[in-house]
């Protein structure tokens, strides 16, 4: 069986703008962006050559509150990120699916809490494509 583990759209959008697309979408979602990391300048420096590659991590700080009230562990997990990166000249826009935590934290009872922030992840990212 496979596990869902990324939600990922293409977008016609230049690389820069769905960066931009990302953080509007996520803050029209009531949602939070907490930082944007930059892999392709990360590795350059460290000598590595990479194509573009942004992690934008992004929070609601009620489904956080929620998801530390089940199991302090889920915050390995957090937060949330969608990323922005170029593979074979498309830009892709992907979010990593919570609905997956559940199976992390079995006992945890974050069945329908997963479900709803899933819906917010995928909605944030058709919204930036």
């Amino acid at each position: 069986m496979k596990l869902e583990f990324d939600y990922t759209v293409e977008t016609e959008r230049s690389f820069e703008d769905a960066i931009v697309s990302v953080r509007k979408a996520t803050e029209g979602k009531g949602w939070s962006v907490l930082h944007v990391h930059d892999m392709k300048e990360i590795l350059a420096v460290k000598g590595f050559d990479q194509e573009p590659l942004k992690m934008v991590e992004i929070c609601s700080g009620k489904y956080a509150n929620e998801f530390l009230n089940s199991d302090r562990l889920i915050s390995l997990c957090m937060p949330c990120k969608i990323n922005v990166y170029m593979k074979s000249g498309k830009v892709l826009i992907s979010g990593m699916l919570p609905g997956i935590l559940p199976q992390f934290f079995p006992d945890a009872g974050l069945e329908d809490l997963a479900a709803t922030v899933e819906k917010d992840v995928k909605d944030i990212v058709d919204s930036a494509k």
